[in-house]
């Protein structure tokens, strides 16, 4: 909309293009979706706790836990509404990547909403059933992908990029494209659920990754910066930037009331739509590879979980006191704040050199 009305504004007085500039527009998203849900937070905090829509704390988890009960849930909601808002006053409305973005911010977010009014409902942690829940997960972002196909400037033919070596560009098929990408898109939706289980550990990896991934869409979408790093040019990325900077303005906002101790949680609705904005966004932008650097931690959580069911159905023993992997470690004696601090420097860390590697080509 901002960027409508500066091209509007521009004839009567050429210093209005400023609105239109990415950089500009990527500041105003993110300080837009940062007031949204530092003004929002308090009301909806306040909501819930009235109706009870309150937290289900697992049963076998660690004692510390129990004393969460009660907090309110479904603070996915701010993340969602202060993105949205942002993204649709400071976006330009005629790139289609920003309405995938929507897209998959919308059906995702409705998946949430259902599996944790389902806990809410039921009274335990079950909420949707996997089944169900990848069902959706699934035709959601096929829906997506299909869509990007016919929009996307390569058409169907997709590439695939490789860090580390700049000679490694791969042409994939429709097909494999579609698979890969919903393999990602639902993959990561939930291993960033299954990292959400302290205050604030899923939400600022989340804030870091996208910050990475929103510097790689303004590079690719930059044809002078892609053509130094020797990246493939794509005129519709860069304004990916201001959905990036959006929900980092958001993810900011609500962990101020869901840093430890948290006031609130995001719940499915937050963590399931989060995780399947960056897989989007790393579909998109064509860099699947670099992001799953970034993701480390979401991937470490998630083998964690595989690693110890697995386990147990083949030897009868667990390989982690607890899985996913932050519980093993609070149960090894750390304080959870320690856990989180150090699973949020693990994943600076790894996002700083996910980005080195479109130099080191």
């Amino acid at each position: 909309m901002i960027e409508l009305i500066g091209t509007w504004l521009i004839s009567y007085d050429s210093g209005f293009d400023v609105l239109r500039y990415l950089t500009v527009r990527t500041i105003g998203g993110t300080l837009t979706a940062l007031m949204v849900s530092i003004l929002l937070g308090p009301t909806l905090i306040r909501f819930l706790s009235r109706i009870q829509f309150s937290q289900s704390i697992r049963g076998d988890g660690p004692e510390s836990h129990l004393l969460k009960s009660g907090t309110p849930t479904m603070g996915g909601l701010i993340i969602i509404f202060s993105v949205i808002i942002s993204t649709l006053l400071w976006s330009d409305f005629n790139n289609p990547y920003i309405w995938i973005l929507i897209f998959i911010t919308m059906t995702f977010g409705i998946i949430g909403f259902f599996d944790d009014w389902l806990k809410i409902r039921e009274k335990n942690s079950k909420g949707l059933s996997a089944k169900y829940k990848l069902i959706f997960q699934s035709i959601f972002a096929f829906m997506a992908m299909i869509f990007m196909l016919q929009v996307s400037p390569e058409g169907d033919q997709q590439i695939f990029i490789m860090p580390f070596n700049k000679e490694l560009i791969f042409t994939i098929s429709p097909i494999i494209f579609l698979c890969m990408s919903i393999f990602i898109i639902v993959g990561s939706s939930n291993a960033v659920n299954l990292t959400d289980g302290l205050d604030g550990l899923a939400i600022l990896p989340s804030v870091l990754i996208a910050g990475g991934l929103g510097l790689i869409a303004y590079a690719s979408g930059n044809i002078l910066i892609a053509d130094y790093l020797f990246i493939p040019f794509n005129p519709l990325s860069g304004e990916l930037i201001v959905f990036c900077g959006a929900l980092i303005g958001a993810g900011i906002g609500f962990l101020w009331y869901n840093t430890y101790p948290a006031q609130i949680f995001m719940g499915d609705l937050g963590s399931l739509t989060l995780g399947a904005i960056l897989g989007t966004l790393a579909v998109l932008i064509r860099h699947e590879i670099v992001f799953a650097i970034m993701a480390g931690v979401f991937i470490m959580e998630t083998l964690s979980v595989i690693i110890q069911v697995s386990s147990y159905k083949l030897r009868g023993k667990r390989v982690f006191l607890m899985a996913p992997i932050h519980h093993h470690f609070e149960l090894k004696g750390w304080a959870e704040p320690k856990v989180i601090v150090r699973f949020w420097i693990i994943t600076f860390v790894l996002v700083l050199f996910a980005l080195a590697t479109l130099k080191l080509r």
